[in-house]
C-alpha cells in the first residue's frame, strides 16, 4: 500500500518570497514533479526528498482575487491551504515591518493547530530587522533566510524533516488501488457510487480516510479492488489566472496512491488543459491509466457525434500518452460501467508481466540493426545490453557508452518496440541508461578516496 505523502505549504502575502523559497527548495533536491501546464506562472506543487524524508511544497504565490481583496484571498486560498497542509510555513520580508496582512496570515496558520514554522526571508538585504519584531506573530519556530541566496535552506528543511514522519516502506498487499482523477463535475462520484453498487461483495466502506479522498472496497473476479474517489477537487471559480494551485493536490495524492488511474472526461467537454495536465501527472508517477470518457448517453447526436470521430481527436490530444486505452462510458445506462473493472485488472496484469532478459536483449540488437543511433563525429552512442529492473512500472536498464549523446526520438523508438513485443497497454515504461565509462570512473574515484582514507 501506497503511504501518502506529507504536505507543506508555504503562505504569505505578496512579494516576500514565497517562489523564491520554493525554488530554492525544489530545485536543490533535483526532484519537481508537477509542473504548471499553460501559464507563465512559476511551477506550484514539487515533492522533495530530503534525508531520509519525502513530502510535497506546494507553493501559493500568484493566487489572484479578481478584486484584489486580500481578505477573499485569505478566506478562499490561505484557509484551503492549512487545511491540505501537514505543515506550513509563513514567509514574511525581514526588511518590513510586521503588517496586518502578515497578522492575518499567522493567526489562520496557527488556528489550524498544524505544526507552524515562520521563516523570515531577505535576510542577506540591509535593514533586515531582528526576531523580536517577528515574535509578536505568535510562531515560535523563527528561521532566518535568503531564498535569493541559499542561507537558511537546510535549516528550513530540517524543521520540515522534525514535524513528518520519515519515509517507511509501504508493507505490500495484494489489494488493486483504482483512483477516479479529474476535473469538478465530469462523473467521478457518480461512477464511484456505481462501480460499488454494481458489486454483490462490497468489503468495507471507508469514508474520508484520506482527507478528500472517499474509498471503498470491493471484490472483482476474486481480486480485491480498492476504489479512490477524489470528488472534493474544485474548479477555481472566478480565478481566471490558471488552475488553483490546490485543485490539483487532492489529485496528486490519490494518483501517488493508486495502482492505476482512470482519468475522467465529461463528453460535452473534452481534452481540455487541466486534462491533459493530469495525464502527465499520471505518466510521471508511473501509474497505469485509462481514458474514460462519461456521460456518452448525454449526448443526443450521436449519428454525427460519434465514437469513430470523437476518439481520433482525444487520440491527438493526448498523444504523449498513446498507450492509454479510451473508453466509452455512462452511470446512467451503466454502459461500460463493469468493463472498468476489467481493464483495471488487464492493465495490472500487463504491469507485472514477465519478460526474458534474452528476448529483450534480441529486441534490442534488432532495433540497433535496422536503426542505429546516430551521434556526433567519432561520438556515436554504443547499446550493449538492456535488463528490466522493476515492475509497477516496467523499467528497463540499458547499458553502453556515450549515451548522453543518445537523441530522445531513439527512446521512443525503443520504447515503441518494446510495446510491440510485449503488451504494456495501459502502463508507462520507463527507460535508464547505464554508461560504461562513466560506471567505471565512479569506481575508481571510490577506490582512490577508499585509499587515502
Amino acid at each position: 500500500m501506497a503511504s501518502k505523502l506529507p504536505t507543506v505549504a508555504i503562505i504569505g502575502q505578496a512579494n516576500v518570497g514565497k517562489s523564491s523559497l520554493f525554488n530554492r527548495l525544489v530545485r536543490s533536491q533535483q526532484s519537481i514533479v508537477a509542473r504548471e501546464a499553460g501559464t507563465t506562472r512559476d511551477n506550484v506543487i514539487g515533492r522533495v526528498e530530503y534525508h531520509k524524508h519525502s513530502f510535497w511544497l506546494v507553493d501559493t504565490a500568484g493566487l489572484k482575487d479578481p478584486n484584489d481583496a486580500f481578505e477573499a484571498m485569505i478566506q478562499d486560498q490561505i484557509v484551503e491551504a492549512t487545511e491540505a497542509a501537514d505543515v506550513i510555513l509563513v514567509v514574511v520580508d525581514s526588511t518590513q515591518y510586521v503588517s496586518d496582512h502578515d497578522r492575518l496570515v499567522a493567526k489562520k496558520a496557527l488556528k489550524s493547530q498544524k505544526p507552524v514554522i515562520l521563516v523570515v526571508n531577505k535576510v542577506d538585504l540591509k535593514g533586515n530587522l531582528p526576531d523580536d519584531e517577528f515574535k509578536r506573530l505568535g510562531i515560535k519556530n523563527i528561521i532566518r533566510a535568503s531564498a535569493e541566496h541559499n542561507i537558511g535552506t537546510y535549516d528550513v528543511l530540517d524543521a520540515i524533516a522534525d514535524n513528518i514522519p520519515a519515509v517507511s516502506e509501504p508493507v505490500p498487499d495484494n489489494i488493486l488501488r483504482v483512483a477516479l482523477v479529474g476535473r469538478p463535475n465530469v462523473g467521478k462520484s457518480s461512477l464511484f457510487n456505481n462501480l460499488a453498487g454494481k458489486q454483490q461483495a462490497i468489503v468495507s466502506n471507508l469514508s474520508g480516510t484520506t482527507r478528500d479522498i472517499n474509498r471503498v472496497s470491493i471484490k472483482y473476479h476474486d481480486r480485491d479492488i480498492e476504489l479512490l474517489d477524489t470528488a472534493g477537487m474544485r474548479r477555481p471559480g472566478k480565478v481566471e489566472v490558471g488552475i488553483e494551485k490546490f485543485s490539483v493536490l487532492r489529485t496528486l495524492q490519490a494518483i501517488e496512491e493508486a495502482d492505476i488511474c482512470f482519468l475522467l472526461m465529461d463528453a460535452g467537454e473534452l481534452n481540455t488543459q487541466l486534462d491533459q495536465r493530469i495525464a502527465g501527472i499520471i505518466d510521471e508517477a508511473g501509474k497505469g491509466m485509462a481514458i474514460v470518457v462519461t456521460k456518452w448517453d448525454s449526448v443526443e447526436d450521436k449519428t454525427a457525434y460519434t465514437r469513430d470521430e470523437v476518439a481520433p481527436s482525444i487520440a491527438h490530444t493526448f498523444d504523449f500518452v498513446p498507450w492509454a486505452p479510451l473508453i466509452f462510458t455512462s452511470s446512467i445506462t451503466g454502459q461500460n460501467i463493469t468493463k472498468l473493472l476489467e481493464i483495471a485488472l488487464e492493465i495490472d496484469e500487463r504491469r507485472h508481466q514477465p519478460t526474458k532478459t534474452r528476448v529483450l536483449n534480441k529486441l534490442l540488437q534488432e532495433c540497433i540493426s535496422a536503426h542505429p543511433p546516430a551521434g556526433l563525429k567519432n561520438t556515436h552512442p554504443k547499446l550493449r545490453y538492456i535488463v528490466q529492473t522493476d515492475t509497477t512500472p516496467p523499467w528497463f536498464v540499458i547499458f553502453g557508452s556515450n549515451l548522453k549523446y543518445l537523441h530522445w526520438s531513439y527512446k521512443r523508438y525503443l520504447e515503441r518496440n518494446l510495446r510491440e513485443t510485449y503488451n504494456y497497454a495501459g502502463t508507462p515504461i520507463k527507460f535508464s541508461f547505464r554508461d560504461e565509462k562513466q560506471i567505471k570512473a565512479n569506481r575508481l574515484k571510490e577506490q582512490e578516496q577508499s585509499t587515502q582514507e
